[in-house]
């Protein structure tokens, strides 16, 4: 069974994905061709796969481990509901995930 993930893209157009339980968001939006760089493969070290998540998403995300926390200080428009995309494994429950893609993301991998 396949997880639906909607991406809200730095235009505000709505990218429908899907996965499958126990994938990684980030390998997910950028098969989908989104600007979400993770140049650090998914190890924490830097801030480019950055994501906010839909509130009503928000608590329902196992919680960010400390060091996830401190390179989303350095995330460009972070806010509340900001996650790394790297953090987040695909699951049944997050079947329906929303999440947007910040207006200033940038993927260099495409420059």
């Amino acid at each position: 069974m396949g997880v639906k993930v909607t991406f809200i893209d730095p235009r505000g157009q709505e990218v429908a994905c899907e996965g499958e339980p126990g994938d990684n968001l980030l390998r997910v939006g950028q098969a989908a061709g989104l600007p979400l760089e993770g140049t650090c493969e998914g190890q924490m070290a830097c801030s480019t796969c950055h994501v906010i998540v839909a509130g009503e998403w928000f608590e329902k995300l196992a919680e960010p481990s400390e060091e996830e926390e401190d390179m989303l200080d350095f995330a460009a428009g972070a806010r509340r509901t900001s996650r790394l995309s790297c953090q987040i494994d695909l699951t049944e429950e997050l079947d329906g995930l929303t999440v947007s893609v910040p207006a200033d993301s940038n993927d260099a991998r495409r420059m």
